[in-house]
């Protein structure tokens, strides 16, 4: 596909230029790895039933449009930009493929969420403490050895894309009704989201507001990075908000992540690559480093100084942190007239505060997400809806001489997915990789793979 958008020539291909031959969506999930972590659960590769990787790609070309008229607005004289949707899917993959050179193999397929209640209620849990996930199944009298082996399962299944969970924890959730588990989860600070059958739609995927005026000029340099000369700043943590800045790196910003003292403890998760956590170096890497206690006064002092040098804010914070630590759009921009300032969160303002954590899996539940997996599908995509926004926004900053303010969530990028995605049809005609450790060494794909301490993946953009 291929269009020409303001003078600028936009490709999206089904390959790019990887050496395959793939020409529909079951196709590049079938040999990109998207079946064999979408699978993991059931212990076989498993066809997501909709084009996820052609609307990341269309997503992805959006974002390269947006970024070219960026530039041009700066005087680059950029006029092409092409993606595909293979580059697309091994994009979304790429913590796997990371842990997968690492070393790291696949946890067992099981049951796993959703449970599902007496009365057949369909529900996720979350629980980001293992004390409270102790509680709650103690509450429903499963064997203390039962729930010990569940804990590890439950909390990796982000990481792993699979949540083997012992029989007596979905047995023991079927023997009840949904208002005695839902009684049980508030005494014991258990979260729990009812899956929804009608999918969410009609939230904008982000949205930009006006700020204040320009203070800081980006002076581009030459090449062909969109973003060449664009500094951010960003504080965040697991996959939504970190991909989001890691987009930006790859459109040519300079990244600097802001870490608690002694750094990210995502560092050190294994499996490691040269001593660092091949997950986490598959989001951050090429990103800078500044450890600031938020917290303190002293570190607000110097968020604020740091503030005065970068175009961009990034944060994912939980609700009210940022007014807490007087880190809002509002003291930013007394420091940094110009600012983008943007907001990746969890629920967003559209439903107010739900009252459970907004991970990936539950807001799949709450937005009816058509197709539930444990591939982190929302936070994937909530980080390049959240990337678009600052491109646009830095645009709309370059014509009006104004910062913006930059707000986008988990739930506004499953209501966007849950709006375009299309279902597909057919088996795939290629191959299906069984083994990412297959694809990593596939010379095929080696024009979007870099080998760095573990395999990461190039930017699925190409500009000229």
């Amino acid at each position: 596909m291929t269009s020409l958008l303001g003078r600028v020539s936009a490709g999206l291909g089904w390959t790019g230029p990887l050496d395959l031959v793939l020409r529909t969506e079951a196709d590049i999930q079938a040999a990109c790895g998207i079946m064999q972590v979408h699978g993991r659960r059931s212990g076989a590769p498993a066809l997501l039933p909709v084009d996820y990787c052609a609307t990341v790609g269309r997503q992805l070309l959006k974002t390269g449009v947006s970024a070219v008229h960026f530039a041009r607005l700066r005087g680059l004289q950029l006029s092409t930009v092409s993606t595909s949707v293979a580059e697309a899917a091994v994009l979304t993959i790429s913590q796997y493929l990371a842990a997968a050179s690492a070393g790291d193999t696949p946890g067992e397929p099981g049951a796993g969420p959703p449970f599902v209640s007496a009365e057949g209620t369909r529900f996720e849990l979350e629980a980001l403490d293992a004390k409270v996930w102790i509680r709650f199944w103690a509450a429903l009298n499963v064997p203390p050895a039962a729930i010990r082996d569940s804990w590890a399962p439950f909390a990796g299944r982000f990481a792993t894309a699979t949540c083997a969970l012992p029989a007596e924890l979905p047995q023991a959730a079927a023997s009840r009704s949904f208002a005695a588990l839902a009684a049980i989860a508030a005494l014991t600070g258990m979260s729990l989201v009812t899956v929804q059958a009608q999918p969410l739609t009609g939230i904008p995927a982000y949205t930009i507001t006006p700020g204040v005026g320009r203070q800081r000029v980006t002076a581009p340099t030459a090449g062909t990075a969109p973003l060449a000369g664009v500094r951010v700043l960003e504080s965040t943590r697991r996959v939504h908000g970190p991909f989001a800045g890691h987009l930006l790196r790859l459109l040519g910003a300079e990244v600097v992540r802001i870490e608690s003292p002694g750094g990210d403890p995502a560092r050190a998760e294994p499996p490691c690559g040269d001593g660092i956590s091949a997950r986490f170096h598959a989001f951050d890497h090429g990103k800078q480093r500044a450890e600031i206690d938020l917290n303190t006064p002293a570190g607000r002092m110097e968020m604020l100084d740091l503030a005065r040098t970068a175009d961009v804010f990034l944060h994912d914070w939980t609700p009210g942190q940022a007014v807490r630590r007087g880190l809002d759009f509002r003291d930013l921009a007394r420091a940094a007239p110009g600012l983008i300032y943007s907001s990746a969160s969890g629920w967003g303002t559209e439903r107010g505060a739900l009252g459970a954590p907004a991970t990936d899996f539950a807001v799949q539940a709450h937005s009816g997400f058509p197709a539930p997996t444990l591939l982190t599908v929302v936070g994937l995509f909530g980080g390049l809806v959240n990337a678009h926004g600052i491109v646009e926004a830095l645009a709309q900053r370059e014509t009006t001489g104004r910062g913006q303010v930059v707000e986008s969530s988990l739930l506004s990028a499953a209501a966007h997915l849950n709006a375009v995605l299309r279902p597909i049809e057919g088996p795939p005609e290629v191959p299906v990789c069984t083994d990412l450790n297959d694809l990593v060494h596939d010379p095929r794909f080696a024009p979007c793979l870099i080998r760095d301490r573990c395999v990461t993946v190039a930017s699925p953009w190409h500009f000229a």
